[in-house]
């Protein structure tokens, strides 16, 4: 069952999209990585809370990140996890789980569009991070 249950169908097509809806997300101690699952028309469809840290990593597995996308006849995925340190740059772990979710879905036939990594604004820096614009993963085939 979701832990998290977003009742709003909102559009969600850039990272600040992603940013504003997961600010609860923002300040928390522990690390918590959450799927955004959207219909093809990226409209919200479920916001879930797929695993919770210990206090500064979160692994996730593919199968934790597609179980409900699965069962929510999601055609597209956003992956979203904050930082309690506020610094949103993405770990060389984060990096590779990414790429393992997004090939996974490639396999599922479910579209996984972004990772964005919530931090804290700071001077030089708008609060997170969306791993899309800056080429950290190949999300090619994905709208």
């Amino acid at each position: 069952l979701p832990l998290i249950r977003e009742s709003r169908k909102e559009r969600v097509r850039t990272p600040e999209d992603v940013a504003r809806l997961c600010s609860d997300i923002r300040d928390l101690a522990q690390e918590t990585f959450h799927v955004l699952m959207l219909n093809a028309k990226n409209n919200l469809i479920n916001r879930v809370m797929a695993t919770f840290g210990i206090l500064d990593a979160s692994l996730v597995h593919p199968r934790e990140v597609f179980r409900q996308a699965v069962m929510e006849n999601a055609a597209v995925v956003v992956l979203v996890h904050n930082h309690p340190s506020g610094d949103p740059t993405p770990s060389a772990e984060d990096v590779r789980v990414t790429r393992q979710v997004v090939e996974a879905g490639r396999i599922l036939g479910i579209l996984v569009t972004d990772h964005v990594i919530i931090g804290r604004e700071s001077e030089g820096s708008r609060g997170f991070l969306s791993m899309r614009e800056q080429g950290l993963c190949d999300f090619a085939g994905n709208k």
